[in-house]
């Protein structure tokens, strides 16, 4: 078994190159649009217990490395417009040079190892107006009966060190919904990939108690997985 652990906006960096196309959107860079606020201390917490980890800091408002090629939102309203060449270069300079290194470590050994992903998200607790009625979600593809049971495993984890959080399934989004695990698992096969989405509602890094038991529950998960070997 290899544990896969990635965080695709981990942070809102814009290269100087394309510093100019936000400078009047400053406010939506620092914003939950920019970046998954608390992703990367999550991350960060988790990654030594993971067999291989890769994060981007770079902000999903010039190019979302959780978009698959040919999602209308692979760009946003700043890029989107930008012509070829230069959208190409962003492509290869920042998405391609994510995405290929996660995926060569898991053709290395998918192989000879199954290989669990987990991919680490934040999200605002509200939206539009509309309060989201979760404190961690677990999204997984229903239709994967072992990305169902790690969804189990993670929920009984955090539930062991955190009984009163609000864990819900799918939630804030559907796990079979575009994103890195989505087009990985269309890649590989159920038996050999399982990819999980984590997300944790930003409102909780208030109670630095409370993220610090989520960190320890997903610890214990990820040392339980490792003991299935």
């Amino acid at each position: 078994m290899k544990l896969v652990l990635t965080c695709e906006h981990a942070g809102n960096k814009i290269p100087n190159k394309y510093q100019h196309l936000f400078n009047k959107v400053k406010k939506v860079l620092n914003s939950h649009r920019g970046y998954d606020f608390g992703a990367y201390k999550l991350f960060n917490k988790l990654s030594p217990q993971s067999d291989f980890s890769k994060y981007t800091q770079i902000s999903r408002l010039l190019i979302d490395c959780n978009r698959s090629l040919g999602n209308k939102n692979l760009y946003s309203e700043n890029t989107k417009f930008l012509p070829k060449e230069l959208k190409d270069e962003i492509y290869q300079n920042y998405y391609f040079p994510y995405r290929t290194k996660v995926e060569n470590f898991i053709n290395t050994n998918i192989e000879k190892e199954k290989i669990i992903h987990l991919s680490v998200h934040t999200f605002i607790p509200v939206l539009n107006g509309k309060i989201r009625n979760a404190d961690v979600g677990i999204l997984y593809d229903p239709k994967s009966i072992k990305e169902k049971f790690l969804a189990k495993k993670i929920k009984c984890a955090i539930r062991s060190f955190s009984p009163n959080l609000k864990i819900r399934y799918n939630y804030p989004y559907l796990g079979i919904s575009d994103g890195f695990t989505t087009y990985l698992r269309n890649k590989y096969s159920y038996i050999k990939y399982k990819g999980i989405e984590l997300e944790v509602n930003q409102k909780l890094f208030k109670n630095k108690k409370t993220i610090n038991k989520i960190i320890l529950s997903m610890q214990k998960f990820m040392i339980e997985m490792k003991k299935m070997n």
